[in-house]
């Protein structure tokens, strides 16, 4: 069973990276795809590309509630600007998705297209706040060491065997 032996918070961790390589690989297929010079009138041209967007679109689908759903569990304070945020990835997920979405209903799919989908904004800011969110939620291994710790932490001291 998928997830199995994994707590609640591993599995949910597995879920958003798994979203995000799915959106972050789908853009860069999307790079290799645009340099190809596919004109996009062959429906069948482009399989892959098909099967990667539609996986992106599954990936970004109820994005904002997965995340508050992940800030909640791990009980993260105060929860309104985490909300917020996650308005605003739903936001630019959902203009993603329609983005993507007319970009399916084309019968053929030319590098062009595919060039200017992954230039839109909305696709680039989806990824933006995920790289900006995967980063904040991320666990790290500071996490064990108590917050005074490191805000007295002292700077190395300045290289004075430099030859200059």
């Amino acid at each position: 069973m998928e997830g199995e032996g994994l707590g609640v918070s591993d599995a949910d961790s597995t879920a958003l990276k798994a979203r995000i390589d799915t959106i972050e690989g789908g853009y860069e297929l999307f790079l290799s795809y645009a340099a190809k010079g596919y004109r996009g009138g062959d429906p069948q041209t482009g399989g892959d590309l098909r099967r990667s967007i539609e996986e992106m679109d599954k990936a970004l689908d109820g994005l904002g509630a997965f995340l508050s759903s992940l800030a909640r569990e791990r009980a993260l304070e105060p929860i309104a600007p985490y909300d917020a945020f996650f308005d605003v990835i739903d936001g630019d997920a959902g203009r993603a998705r329609k983005a993507l979405q007319l970009v399916l209903a084309q019968p053929g799919i030319s590098s062009q297209v595919i060039d200017n989908l992954n230039g839109s904004i909305h696709l680039r800011a989806v990824l933006t706040d995920l790289f900006l969110i995967d980063e904040i939620l991320r666990p790290r291994a500071s996490e064990s060491v108590p917050a005074a710790a490191l805000a007295h932490e002292e700077p190395p001291p300045p290289d004075t065997t430099s030859t200059s």
